[in-house]
C-alpha cells in the first residue's frame, strides 16, 4: 500500500485566448491552482482546478495550511475516502466555491495518480462508456460579438463537424436577443444545434418572457437563465419554457444537483469537475443525472470533461473552449466534430512541465512533506 509522501502546490494565471464576455462579467483571466502528490512508490499524479480571475489566493492558502498536510501518510489508492474525510475537515465552510475548488485540485491529482498506476486512462477507469464524444462549441458566441461573426463562427464550426454553437444571451433587449438568434437560424438551417447562455443575467419575469421570446427557434437548452440558486424558479421555468433548462456550472455540491434533479429544475446538467470539487463527486452526478435520463453536458475544461464524457453511459457533449494550451504539450484531438478520449494512462492531460514551472506564481510554490 503506497502512502503519500509529497505534495507539491503551484499556481499558473492564464489570460483567455480570446476576448470572452457575457451578461454578468469578462472573463479576465485563469487563476490555475496545481497540485502534484507523490506517493512512497515514486508514483506522481498531477491534479488542476480553476478561477475566473478572484479567489485563487485563497484556494491556494486552503491547500497550504489545511487540506494538503492531511493527506500525508494516507493511502493514495483510497480516493474515496480521502474526498470524504476532506469535505468533513471543512464542513465549516462548505458548501462553497473555494473550497470545492480547492478540493478539485487535490482529487484530479489523485486520480491521475491512480490511473497512471493502474495503466488506464481516465475515461476507461471510470466506465470507459465510448471513446469520443461530441463537441459544440462556445468560444465564438460571445456577448459582445456582432451576428454576422457568430455565423461565420458556427458556419466554420460546422465544417468542421461540430454539432452546436454556444451563443451568450441576456441583451438589453429582448428583440437583441431574437436578432442574433434568428439570424444564426436562418444562416444555419434547423439541422445544427444552437444553445444558448444568460450566465445568471435574468430575473424570474424576464426569464420567463426571454424563453418565451425564443421559442420559435428550437434551442437545445437555456443555460443558467436565473441565480443559480433560485431552484424554484427554474422548476417554474422549465414547466414553461419550449426549450431545455440547463444548470450546473454554479453548483457546487452533489447536493444542489441532487434538489434540482429531484423536482425537475433542469433538464440538462452542466456539472463542472473544477467546481463541484473534483472528479469523485462529477461522477456521482452523472450517475445520478443518467437515473433520471438527463444527459450530462459539462461545464469548460474541455482537456478533463472529454475524459469523464467518455466515461458515462449518458455524457453527451464537450465545450469546446480551449485554455491549457501555454501548458500542455498537446490539445484535446478531435476528429469530424468529436473530442477523442485520451488513451495515456492518467486524466489525459500532456502538462508542459517547464511552461508551469516558468508561468508559477512564486509566492504560491510550495513542497509539503513529513517533517518540513
Amino acid at each position: 500500500m503506497a502512502r503519500i509522501e509529497r505534495i507539491q502546490l503551484s499556481m499558473v494565471d492564464l489570460v483567455p485566448m480570446v476576448k470572452r464576455t457575457d451578461a454578468i462579467q469578462s472573463f479576465e483571466s485563469q487563476e490555475t491552482p496545481m497540485v502534484t502528490i507523490t506517493d512512497s512508490d515514486g508514483a506522481t499524479g498531477i491534479g488542476y482546478s480553476y478561477t475566473i480571475g478572484t479567489g485563487g489566493s485563497s484556494v491556494m492558502r486552503l491547500l497550504a495550511d489545511h487540506l494538503c498536510p492531511r493527506l500525508l501518510g494516507k493511502d493514495a489508492s483510497a480516493v474515496e475516502a480521502i474526498w470524504h474525510e476532506l469535505e468533513f475537515a471543512t464542513h465549516a465552510t462548505t458548501i462553497g466555491a473555494i473550497t470545492s475548488i480547492a478540493l478539485a485540485a487535490i482529487d484530479t491529482a489523485l486520480w491521475d495518480l491512480r490511473c497512471r498506476k493502474a495503466g488506464l486512462p481516465l475515461w476507461r477507469m471510470a466506465g470507459g462508456a465510448h471513446p469520443a464524444a461530441p463537441c459544440y462549441t462556445t468560444e465564438g458566441g460571445w456577448l459582445h460579438i456582432a451576428p454576422e461573426a457568430l455565423i461565420e463562427d458556427a458556419l466554420a464550426a460546422r465544417e468542421k463537424g461540430f454539432t452546436g454553437s454556444k451563443v451568450k444571451i441576456g441583451k438589453p433587449t429582448a428583440a437583441e436577443d431574437v436578432a442574433r438568434i434568428s439570424a444564426m437560424r436562418d444562416a444555419l438551417g434547423s439541422g445544427y444545434e444552437i444553445m444558448t447562455d444568460a450566465n445568471q443575467a435574468f430575473s424570474r419575469d424576464t426569464a420567463r418572457r426571454r424563453a418565451e421570446a425564443l421559442r420559435p427557434f428550437d434551442l437545445a437548452w437555456i443555460e443558467e437563465p436565473m441565480a443559480a440558486d433560485d431552484i424554484q424558479g427554474h422548476v417554474d421555468l422549465a414547466a414553461a419554457a419550449a426549450m431545455p433548462v440547463a444548470v450546473g456550472e454554479s453548483l457546487y455540491s452533489v447536493r444542489h444537483f441532487a434538489e434540482y434533479i429531484a423536482r425537475g429544475g433542469a433538464s440538462i446538467i452542466q456539472v463542472d469537475a473544477g467546481r463541484i470539487g473534483g472528479i469523485t463527486p462529477w461522477l456521482k452526478v452523472a450517475h445520478m443525472a443518467e437515473c433520471f435520463d438527463i444527459p450530462v453536458c459539462p461545464h469548460f475544461l474541455m482537456e478533463l470533461h472529454v475524459s469523464l464524457v467518455c466515461a458515462v453511459q449518458n455524457g453527451r457533449y464537450v465545450e469546446y473552449i480551449p485554455q491549457l494550451n501555454e501548458i500542455t504539450n498537446s490539445g484535446v484531438t478531435i476528429k469530424d466534430g468529436m473530442a477523442q478520449a485520451p488513451e495515456t494512462p492518467g486524466i489525459g492531460i500532456d502538462w508542459d512541465h517547464d511552461a508551469l514551472k516558468a508561468r508559477a506564481v512564486e509566492e504560491f510554490n510550495r513542497d509539503i512533506r513529513e517533517g518540513k
